[in-house]
């Protein structure tokens, strides 16, 4: 269970601050495309992507703590 979180909670953590990095340079960062499925395409986000992918980096970093406090 701790190997799945620690694996899930980095790859959250890459996908938000690599959808960060994508807003900043307006879309010239291409690595990492997928996060763009991430923010665009729901509606009541529009605008509002690097919001969305500062809190899923958020998210990311919570759940790698989680990982270190769950007992082997």
């Amino acid at each position: 269970m701790k190997r799945l979180l620690e694996v899930t909670g980095f790859l959250v953590l890459v996908f938000g601050v690599c959808g960060v990095i994508r807003e900043l340079t307006d879309g010239w960062f291409k690595l990492m495309g997928a996060t763009r499925f991430l923010t665009d395409n729901i509606g009541f986000l529009e605008g509002r992507e690097l919001f969305a992918n500062i809190v899923i980096a958020g998210l990311g970093l919570v759940v790698l703590v989680i990982s270190d406090r769950v007992k082997s």
